[in-house]
């Protein structure tokens, strides 16, 4: 039987809306769509798009990892960009999360994204059975 089970850590911004961080189901975990806040302060630390992505992308790291699965186990990334010629500079630091895993992906410019934030990526990610 599927068991499906909210995750949390704070190691990662908490929810600010009706959501969950992410979602286990199985031996898949959905993380929902994450932004440049530092949880440890609470605020968007950096508006330069290479440092948005930075932090944006350890939050997910962080999710990923404390729910006990992996990078190297991303599946499918989503991407949502403010402007989307920020392109080559956000996958100058994508890169540097995912240089020999490459999952999936499709990276799209939004029409607005919450704070003002410059960039917002969610996960499906994959347990190793």
């Amino acid at each position: 039987m599927a068991s499906k089970q909210m995750f949390s850590t704070g190691k990662a911004p908490l929810p600010i809306g009706p959501y969950s961080q992410a979602i286990i189901y199985n031996d898949l975990l959905f993380v929902s769509g994450q932004g440049p806040i530092n949880p440890v302060t609470n605020t968007v630390d950096d508006n330069t798009i290479g440092g948005q992505t930075r932090q944006i992308l350890t939050n997910l790291k962080n999710i990923i990892e404390e729910a006990g699965f992996s990078m190297g186990n991303v599946l499918k990334v989503t991407a949502f960009l403010d402007d989307i010629n920020d392109f080559s500079a956000f996958n100058k630091v994508y890169e540097e999360f995912f240089s020999s895993s490459k999952p999936a992906r499709a990276c799209i410019q939004a029409g607005k994204l919450p704070g003002g934030w410059k960039a917002e990526v969610e996960a499906i990610v994959g347990r190793e059975t």
